[in-house]
């Protein structure tokens, strides 16, 4: 297993400090806010603990209120706001310097029979027969800066349409749409809480990029800045996310400042196991 795998799932792994309060750290990187991806999974994994393990999770609302501190632990309290027959509905807050930095509302359900249907999958190429993201990348920032990046992401990230940082140097490949395969490097255990934590942080990702790939735009282009300020997701059927699954994702509006952007996430043989959607703070100098 990668060791940048192993230290998300670490951070992953919540330490109890009282009934119902974790305490989650950050890794030890030079940030000036936590990623959003880590706060929202770890706020997952605290309310998953007060959960049967018969009741997975199917829909998580959230918002991010404060950037948060990568230098001090983050303290999760779980507000147990309703335990039903069929339903369990579980209310975080995330917690630093004693002020609210993120709150998530999630809902389990007992497993049950109804009408099924689904969005057909996007055509794509298989990711076996995409070039590893250390090839996309190191024209754009050399080769050591490439394999230092991909070594620090606990994610194998493949994508089939243009990154940002090629569309911002050619304006003919901005797109509102964006196709990428993903899975964490390295084998998981038989635990869905995990599996589902874990795309859960994957989704802040590459979603807002979306967005910017839209315009032109790209975070490194000295002149754009953003910040994730909501998240939702709705998990449809149990994934591995130590198994390939496609991260459809487009853009349906931007304006105020503000950029929408939604995802669809499939297995490779066609089963869409969850959708996402998120706003952004998308301010572009000279705007």
């Amino acid at each position: 297993m990668k060791e940048s795998l192993k230290a998300l799932l670490d951070l992953l792994d919540l330490e109890q400090i009282e009934n119902d309060i974790f305490r989650g750290r950050s890794p030890e990187e030079r940030r000036q806010r936590v990623f959003g991806g880590q706060v929202a999974g770890q706020a997952l994994v605290a309310a998953g603990r007060t959960v049967p393990v018969n009741r997975p999770v199917h829909s998580l609302h959230a918002y991010f209120i404060r950037p948060g501190d990568p230098l001090v632990p983050i303290v999760y309290t779980v507000d147990r706001v309703r335990d039903g027959r069929s339903f369990t509905t579980r209310r975080v807050l995330a917690v630093q310097h004693g002020k609210a930095i993120f709150t998530l509302s999630a809902s389990f359900q007992i497993v049950e029979d109804g009408p099924t249907h689904q969005m057909a999958m996007p055509e794509v190429p298989a990711p076996e027969s995409l070039p590893p993201a250390i090839e996309r990348l190191a024209p754009l920032f050399g080769e050591r800066a490439a394999a230092e990046f991909v070594q620090q992401r606990p994610f194998d990230i493949r994508h089939a349409t243009p990154l940002t940082f090629e569309a911002a140097k050619d304006p003919s490949l901005a797109s509102p749409e964006s196709k990428v395969w993903l899975k964490v490097d390295g084998e998981l255990p038989d635990d869905p809480l995990l599996h589902v934590c874990l795309m859960t942080y994957a989704s802040d990702m590459t979603l807002l990029d979306t967005v910017l790939l839209n315009h032109g735009l790209s975070w490194g282009d000295k002149r754009t800045m953003g910040a994730s300020l909501d998240h939702a997701m709705w998990f449809h059927r149990p994934f591995r996310a130590d198994d390939w699954l496609l991260y459809y994702q487009d853009t349906p509006f931007a304006g105020g400042a503000r950029g929408l952007a939604r995802g669809q996430v499939f297995t490779p043989g066609g089963d869409l196991v969850c959708s996402v959607m998120q706003e952004g703070l998308v301010r572009v100098s000279g705007a």
